[in-house]
């Protein structure tokens, strides 16, 4: 029985118990939306338990059905049916977590920092398989919940392996990836993509085709190799499947006029296919057989945009639109034959014609859960583009996209490191993070005000305790300022807006309980390995020739100020002479 099957069956399983924990609402409410079609949880039982690509144990399966039977007497005794806080209901079998300090009101997962991910993800015991390293934590994905992000990884022909894509998939976990997918094309993909299962807490997607392409042209893919393909990869524990299964023949003509063609490797591989063999898309003709090899694992449809979008001029044609409405005869399709769905969309859309586009999905598709690349809402910056799509994603979510596939800033250019994974996972939390606040779910907006209290209050240590990444955020402050004190280098003692409304008695600002520091000044805690290495990679920036594996705090404070910092940035600076010294650098002497 798959997720969306049992919730239409009306019955609570285990894993949307979980998801109803780390998103702070009731079991029910996650069940509702789950055979509503407006919430997936990618979960493929051999992910679930663990197992490393084999069939659960007879064990694991007796326990999960117990627990099933638990959940269904507990329900009869229990109302869970309104969109309540977890901490109102018995079903909870675990702590939920929010940021630092967060209220009952306030615990959602996706606000974990940093430094909260690397704590979990550094225990051993912490979703341990039955056979692999990691099993899945279930988390859900629809626009009724926090917004989710997913992470591409994946070894090219030309370059990366098994090795680096793991390495690649523990970065993208630790700077807030909800899900990965490995969409590697070379190396030994059975043996890689396997490993990132066995490594992986959060649900892993593929795109089936590119394993069905190894060793021969597209021209000679048949049928019999497609079903092989999906099963073996369902076996190995794929969590979803992108399947390019919305791209008909008989709307390739309006393919002709686009300047980019088709930019989805899924979508132009097939429709080369097709006009190769005058027949139809096979993943449309096999969709059924498809769907029921999916069922019997529970693997989760991510129904791929193959005619997506490439610039901007593209965006939102004929071409689009037309394979939009076939993914919403398939999202039927799907559900009916008891498998979860949600659909991709657009990679390149400008500003001002995204929310459409959301709106558009959710007709046509009946409020599947829309999953979307960016979008891009230029053309123009190659090498920033985490920035361009960032841009739109935060949109994109504001307005109703339930997950955002990150972009880093080695699309179009390259192939992503691990830095470039840190970078597109950051970018693309700040926009689902800023889309929650927009649409208002509930207890999302508390994080910002925590950092806002810790902020006026000049509380270093707190701000970077909540902050997403505060061993950034704390390296950038020291390598101006060692102390935390009650200005920043950035303007001083004297121009200090924050230090000036906190000394107002009258007014609340920076006096919110709890968030006030013991002492005034306090020496910074010094910084970690990876803190100098980010500081001296800085300074080489600057033409500066440092060791990043042996910078001191003499060197850290030289990169800043070449050696020659000011009395009133120091912690042996009593007021007065801050003040004086200030007085004499405003009019130019030192």
């Amino acid at each position: 029985m798959t997720q969306l099957e049992a919730a239409r069956n009306g019955v609570i399983t285990p894993e949307m118990v979980r998801v109803a924990e780390r998103e702070n609402v009731t079991p029910s409410f996650i069940r509702d939306e789950v055979a509503r079609g407006r919430l997936v949880i990618p979960a493929n039982i051999r992910h679930l338990a663990g197992s490393k690509g084999g069939a659960p144990s007879a064990e694991w399966i007796r326990r999960r059905e117990e627990e099933i039977s638990n959940l269904k007497s507990e329900i009869s005794n229990v109302a869970v049916n309104s969109r309540l806080s977890t901490q109102d209901s018995q079903l909870t079998t675990r702590d939920s977590a929010g940021h630092p300090g967060h209220r009952p009101d306030a615990a959602l997962w996706v606000n974990q920092t940093v430094s909260q991910r690397m704590v979990e993800l550094g225990d051993e015991s912490y979703c341990r398989g039955e056979a692999s390293p990691k099993r899945l934590d279930p988390m859900g994905i629809g626009r009724m919940v926090s917004t989710k992000i997913n992470a591409n990884i994946g070894a090219s022909p030309v370059t990366s392996g098994t090795h680096e894509e793991v390495e690649k998939l523990k970065w993208a976990q630790k700077y807030g990836a909800d899900t990965l997918m490995d969409l590697s094309t070379g190396g030994n993909l059975d043996e890689c993509r396997q490993a990132i299962i066995d490594n992986s807490t959060i649900p892993i997607g593929t795109v089936p085709i590119y394993s069905m392409i190894i060793g021969r042209k597209i021209e000679d893919l048949d049928y019999d190799t497609i079903l092989k393909i999906v099963e073996h990869q369902a076996q190995q524990g794929v969590d979803y499947f992108t399947i390019h299964a919305g791209v008909l023949k008989e709307n390739l003509h309006l393919i002709k006029k686009r300047i980019t063609g088709l930019v989805s490797r899924g979508g132009s591989l097939l429709a080369k296919w097709m006009l190769t063999h005058n027949r139809q898309n096979p993943m449309y003709e096999l969709f059924d057989d498809i769907s029921a090899i999916m069922r019997q694992y529970d693997v989760t449809y991510s129904l791929g945009d193959g005619v997506r979008p490439g610039c901007l001029q593209d965006a939102g044609d004929a071409a689009q639109i037309a394979e939009l409405e076939v993914l919403g005869e398939l999202t039927q399709r799907a559900r009916e034959a008891g498998v979860q769905v949600m659909v991709e969309g657009p990679g390149h859309v400008p500003m001002h014609e995204i929310a459409w586009n959301m709106q558009v999905q959710q007709r046509i598709c009946d409020d599947a859960p829309f999953y979307v690349l960016g979008p891009l809402v230029t053309d123009v910056f190659p090498g920033y583009d985490h920035i361009t799509s960032c841009i739109g994603a935060t949109e994109a979510a504001r307005a109703g996209a339930a997950m955002l596939c990150y972009v880093t800033p080695k699309e179009h250019v390259g192939l992503p490191k691990a830095q470039d994974v840190k970078e597109g996972c950051i970018a693309y939390k700040i926009a689902a993070h800023a889309g929650d606040v927009a649409r208002n779910i509930p207890g999302a907006i508390q994080w910002d005000n925590d950092m806002s209290r810790a902020r006026a209050a000049l509380n270093w240590p707190k701000q970077f305790e909540i902050a997403f990444d505060g061993e950034t955020a704390r390296a950038l402050h020291d390598e101006d300022l060692d102390v935390d004190t009650d200005f920043c280098a950035m303007c001083g003692h004297d121009w200090c807006s924050m230090r000036i409304s906190k000394e107002i008695t009258e007014w609340a600002s920076g006096k919110a309980d709890g968030f006030v520091p013991g002492a005034k000044s306090a020496k910074s805690p010094g910084l970690s390995q990876e803190q100098r290495v980010l500081l001296a990679t800085r300074a080489a920036a600057e033409g500066l020739d440092v060791d990043p594996e042996n910078l001191t705090q003499e060197q850290i404070r030289m990169l800043a100020h070449k050696g020659a910092k000011l009395d009133c940035h120091s912690d042996v600076a009593d007021d007065a002479k801050a003040h004086k010294v200030q007085a004499f650098v405003q009019i130019g002497v030192k």
